[in-house]
């Protein structure tokens, strides 16, 4: 693998994990307050396993981008590819700043739907410059149907 790649793929992880710090801050605000107060779910998972999750799924994400984004940034699919990819980044973390800084299941629920359909298409770009990239993206595609399925269920609950 070229050093050009490796520098690429080490600035998306950079970015990815930075956006999850910044939706972690939103998430810290109420998840031991009104978080815990909500009914949830008989498959809700335990608080501490979100953080390794999500450490793990960025790190795949920014991998899968940077490894995109090494195929270069002048070809249309590339741009099309990573202007998808940055979207649904923000969505990620708008996600966790409706949801918890808000405290609204119901926006959060329109919030996750909305990002699904953009990690899909990002994953169908992500396919059509690179295999391997669009597959590090199919264990965050697992989680966030996961996630989505849990927003729906404690929006219904509460």
């Amino acid at each position: 693998m070229k050093a050009s790649t490796l520098v690429r793929i080490f600035i998306a992880i950079l970015i990815c994990l930075g956006i999850g710090f910044l939706g972690s801050i939103a998430t810290q605000t109420s998840v031991n307050t009104w978080y815990a107060t909500l009914n949830k779910p008989s498959f809700n998972p335990p608080n501490w396993l979100f953080a390794p999750v999500w450490t793990a799924l960025f790190i795949l994400m920014g991998i899968s981008a940077g490894i995109v984004w090494s195929k270069g940034f002048y070809h249309v699919w590339v741009k099309t590819a990573l202007y998808h990819f940055g979207i649904q980044l923000i969505l990620n973390a708008s996600w966790s700043i409706v949801f918890f800084g808000y405290q609204s299941p119901l926006i959060g629920l329109i919030t996750i739907i909305a990002l699904n359909i953009l990690v899909l298409l990002t994953f169908k770009w992500f396919k059509i410059i690179n295999k391997t990239a669009a597959y590090l993206l199919i264990p965050y595609i697992l989680w966030i149907a996961y996630a989505t399925a849990l927003n729906f269920e404690i929006w219904r609950l509460n």
